[in-house]
């Protein structure tokens, strides 16, 4: 039986990074959570440290990261 929970067992980080993927690029993915590390000058490296002291801003990815999560297995399984 598989988990049905997509956070389980994800990095932080993979999740960043096919959110980036899947919104091609950070203006996308700041336009949906505007927060300034998705906004200016973005990385992986300062999202991430962003995102792991900010609980409120990490639980934003993650509830967004669940709603595409369909479309990301969709793009996964046609590549």
């Amino acid at each position: 039986m598989t988990n049905p929970d997509p956070l389980h067992g994800m990095k932080l980080q993979n999740i960043l990074e096919e959110m980036v993927e899947f919104f091609e690029g950070w203006d996308a993915l700041g336009k949906e959570i505007p927060v300034n590390c998705f906004l200016k000058d973005p990385s992986i490296k300062s999202s991430l440290t962003f995102l792991r002291k900010t609980p409120w801003a990490r639980e934003k990815v993650e509830r967004l990261y669940v709603k595409i999560y369909p479309h990301l297995k969709k793009n996964k399984s046609n590549s």
